[in-house]
């Protein structure tokens, strides 16, 4: 109970705080990644339940859990978790887990009552960006103290996360401590050639068409890990409103630096990309759709962009080759579509 106090009072301290978006440096409960096993908590049964909020962290705990936990998100495809409030069933999923996962960072920021009440259950939850240093955050100027929670985007970024979904299994189910690390050790390596396919391909486009232009800013580690130029139409979080002035800006940009394309995406409105493309053609440039981009969700379930692997697998595919570069058409593995 002496380690499962301070990580209650952190996640009270983050409810009884601001919540802006989705952008608080938070710690909410990548303390109480240890409460479960601190109460000698651990399965009663195989396989246990693991409930996850977004598709990206169901994913990778899928991959470390392996067949000792059954893993079921309650955020599904295409919706837009800086927006997400939990429905009824989604407070019962979370409160018959065994274990509860989710990203962090206050991606899920309108659900943190929700997971005080799971955490003051007894549950242990864990935010799998727990591990990621400060140092390796961005604070965006117009979210000062806040960091970027769309970290996945990196993906050497994300490996911290599966190192920490594979630390909090251990410490949940200490039994198979082993098992959980060679599954994450596995899906590791996968990750790494994930990597340098990205760092390849983005390499290809020529330095002057490097700029990526979408929806939102959901693109910023994306753009930091790969040397690519990001522009969002709106900020990180989904609920600022894009002004005038930007996408007056992001036109000039456009007409100026012959931008190739712009790129739609599949969990925010794609009004505001369309503004962009009319004033454009209204200076006399066309700038096409490069296509849809995947950012606070992954594709359906079930498909290979449904994956953590497929989804950045097709944007780097989709940038590359919509920006001039050298990308393969079905992608890293032969899988998109």
């Amino acid at each position: 109970m002496k380690r499962l106090i301070p990580s209650l009072l952190l996640l009270l301290l983050v409810v009884a705080g601001t919540l802006i978006g989705c952008g608080d440096r938070e710690s909410t409960a990548s303390s109480s990644s240890s409460s479960g096993a601190a109460r000698g908590a651990g399965p009663q049964k195989y396989p246990y339940r693991a409930v996850t909020t977004v598709g990206m962290v169901t994913d990778i705990v899928r991959q470390v859990a392996g067949d000792k936990a059954t893993v079921s998100g309650i955020i599904g495809e295409g919706v837009d978790p800086h927006l997400y409030k939990p429905t009824r069933n989604d407070v019962a999923a979370l409160m018959d887990g065994d274990c509860i996962f989710y990203s962090g960072l206050m991606l899920e920021g309108k659900m943190s009552d929700t997971f005080v009440k799971v955490a003051t259950s007894g549950k242990p939850v864990y935010a799998v960006t727990q591990l990621i240093d400060q140092k390796f955050l961005l604070e965006p100027p117009e979210f000062a103290g806040h960091a970027d929670p769309h970290v996945w985007m990196s993906v050497p970024g994300w490996m911290k996360a599966v190192e920490a979904v594979a630390k909090s299994l251990s410490e949940y189910d200490p039994p198979n401590a082993s098992y959980y690390d060679a599954n994450a050790q596995r899906y590791l390596a996968e990750l790494k050639k994930l990597d340098d396919y990205a760092r390849t391909s983005i390499a290809s486009i020529p330095k002057a068409s490097r700029i990526l232009i979408t929806a939102h800013d959901a693109f910023n580690y994306f753009g930091r890990e790969y040397d690519i130029d990001v522009r969002g139409i709106q900020g990180i979080s989904t609920e600022s409103e894009a002004g005038l002035q930007q996408i007056n800006g992001l036109v000039n940009l456009i007409v100026t630096q012959k931008v190739q394309a712009v790129f739609t995406e599949t969990s925010v409105s794609d009004k505001n990309i369309r503004a962009l493309v009319d004033g454009a053609a209204a200076r006399g440039v066309t700038v096409k759709d490069g296509g849809k981009l995947f950012s606070d969700a992954m594709g359906a379930p079930g498909t290979y962009e449904g994956t953590y692997i497929g989804m950045i697998d097709h944007n780097i595919t989709t940038i590359t080759r919509a920006l001039g570069g050298n990308a393969p058409e079905h992608g890293m593995q032969g899988k998109l579509k």
